[in-house]
């Protein structure tokens, strides 16, 4: 039986949060498969994973800074103050394996080689023979992940995904991502999960936006991420048009904030799933940095949702994903946005308020990243900005 147990702490010292958070798990939880854990910018990472590995001796941990904070059962924890939650879980019929990398070559080639790791690290990959796990979760850097998911996938194949980008407070790059053995600050971790049994594990990968009727096609792509045009018109006068507002008001990092109630989104070959495209930057030859990769000829679409909507739209989910698992959960890992998190700003405890309402006595952890990873049905594993990322686990 899979048994679970979420902790956290706000203390301002590293070790001392480390181990109050630690020693909230340890008090209820014996032989644990691994530990997710999720910290604020201001605590030193290396400090703060051997603190909780001292605390629960071979702990495999798995992790990443989180914009702003955490949600626990228990509430918000974080805003000004230094943060750690960790979600703990064990069960007999649970083989995990974690392994992290920092970026060595291309990101693809990291991806292969942390996948290679993690099959080890579970004892699934005896004389070249490898048992893919039945899914798998992954943190990244921003930047890259769809080269380090396409790297992973090389070893193991097709199998479903969940998880989240590393963030930082201000979007400068001070975020890390972390295992029991690894600091990271450009690289992957990831952890494989091997279960028993069936119905164990469900994952829900959502935007939860309104479809308007302004779409277009990509018709110029710089670097991936940069959108040149769209219609074959420079992409930020395209969007400026269908917002019914001067280009020139959406230039440099104001575009960020303005999107989050109405950024982009593709579709996937069958309509299942819209990845939301977060425009981030309005550069002067009105093309649009964009926070996952993009592709020329694929239609691209602007939604839209209130704030209000966006609130909501968290504890809906948690109710969706428990219909999808089918039967209630063991425990929940709810990945959120930490661009709707900084447009929901100090309504935060109305997300909290939702999320508790639908979960009930399910523990969970709800993380804030800078990019959500899942997938919908038969469709990819893909990647988007502004999205949840709701996973059950039975």
């Amino acid at each position: 039986m899979l048994k679970a147990k979420v902790s956290s702490s706000n203390k301002a010292d590293t070790i001392q949060a480390a181990y109050e958070a630690a020693n909230g798990i340890k008090a209820t939880l014996s032989d644990i498969d691994v530990a997710f854990v999720y910290s604020s910018v201001g605590h030193d990472s290396r400090q703060l994973i051997d603190s909780i590995s001292e605390a629960i001796p071979g702990i495999q941990v798995v992790g990443n800074t989180s914009f702003t904070g955490v949600i626990t059962p228990d509430g918000f924890v974080g805003g000004d103050d230094n943060f750690v939650g960790i979600l703990a879980l064990s069960d007999d019929e649970l083989t995990v394996g974690v392994a992290g990398r920092s970026k060595d070559g291309t990101a693809r080639e990291t991806g292969k080689a942390v996948a290679l790791e993690a099959l080890q690290a579970a004892g699934k990959s005896v004389t070249g023979k490898i048992q893919t796990p039945d899914y798998f979760y992954m943190v990244a850097n921003p930047g890259e992940e769809e080269f380090f998911l396409k790297g992973i996938e090389d070893v193991i194949g097709r199998v479903p995904f969940f998880g989240g980008s590393a963030a930082d407070n201000t979007i400068e790059g001070y975020w890390s991502l972390f295992t029991d053995k690894e600091i990271i600050t450009d690289g992957v971790a990831v952890a494989f999960f091997y279960t028993e049994g069936t119905n164990k594990f469900a994952n829900l990968f959502t935007g939860a936006y309104n479809e308007t009727t302004d779409r277009g096609i990509i018709t110029k792509v710089r670097d991936n991420r940069t959108l040149e045009e769209i219609d074959g018109v420079p992409a930020l006068k395209k969007y400026a048009e269908w917002r019914g507002v001067e280009p020139d008001s959406l230039l440099g990092a104001t575009l960020l904030a303005e999107t989050v109630v109405s950024p982009l989104g593709v579709k996937d070959r069958l309509g299942d799933l819209t990845a939301i495209r977060h425009p981030m930057f309005g550069n002067d030859d009105y093309s649009m940095n964009i926070g996952a990769n993009l592709a020329v000829g694929t239609a691209i679409l602007r939604v839209e949702a209130s704030v209000d909507e966006i609130i909501a739209a968290a504890g809906a989910n948690v109710t969706n994903l428990i219909e999808k698992l089918g039967h209630k959960p063991s425990v929940l890992h709810l990945v959120h946005c930490g661009g709707r998190r900084a447009a929901i700003a100090d309504r935060i405890d109305e997300v909290y308020d939702v999320i508790k309402a639908a979960a009930g006595d399910i523990p969970f952890l709800v993380e804030f990243t800078f990019g959500e990873y899942g997938y919908e049905d038969d469709g990819n594993n893909t990647t988007g900005g502004l999205m949840l990322s709701f996973t059950a686990f039975a």
